[in-house]
């Protein structure tokens, strides 16, 4: 093992320097088992990096997913049942889980944590006793959706709505409070709401 790390050394200051033969070189010394310990030491960080949001990026949406998953164990979420992914600060829940408010709490945890830009919820729901009702609620979320897409005041992209037996749940991110105003107003002002629930953090 000596002999072998020691020709290892020498071939390695033998091509610094040159770039264009690289390759070569590298095919030859995997054949004698020497690329091993290269490879072993930055596999993980070369392929972050090859990705487009770079080592960095990866290594921030890696902490965003574990404070995510820790919200979850924290507060009883079932979050074995949901999947978690991110990417750049996106975050996209799937899965399926008993209840609709437990829909609801994934979706505020995501939101509430730090360094998350925006939340896809395609968590469906197994309790489907009240069919009536969750088309209801369905036609609420759509119909607010809507008001706020075409209110040049609000950006909404940057909201998540839940609708649950007629109590909206409005998450995300408003610019300011005025604009949090206008996403309430236009909830309350949509046939079958009974109340709105805010869990909007403000920006900066």
């Amino acid at each position: 093992m000596g002999k072998q790390n020691s020709r290892c050394e020498r071939r390695e200051t033998s091509w610094r320097g040159h770039a264009p033969a690289a390759i070569l070189i590298l095919l030859s010394l995997a054949l004698s088992g020497c690329v091993g310990v290269a490879i072993g030491a930055g596999a993980t960080a070369g392929t972050a990096a090859m990705q487009e949001r770079g080592f960095g990026g990866a290594v921030d949406d890696t902490v965003i997913h574990g404070k995510i998953t820790s919200a979850y164990l924290k507060n009883d979420v079932a979050f074995k049942l949901i999947a978690v992914k991110v990417h750049e600060g996106r975050v996209l829940l799937t899965g399926t889980v008993p209840k609709p408010n437990d829909r609801v709490a994934a979706v505020r945890h995501a939101w509430n944590t730090e360094g998350v830009s925006s939340v896809i919820n395609e968590i469906s729901v197994s309790d489907d006793s009240g069919i009536l009702d969750l088309a209801r609620d369905k036609w609420v979320s759509a119909q607010l959706r809507l008001k706020i897409t075409f209110d040049s005041k609000i950006k909404a992209i940057n909201y998540a709505i839940d609708t649950v037996n007629g109590t909206v749940y409005l998450m995300g991110i408003a610019q300011n409070n005025e604009e949090l105003a206008l996403v309430r107003n236009h909830a309350r002002g949509i046939e079958y709401v009974r109340r709105v629930i805010s869990h909007v953090r403000l920006k900066n």
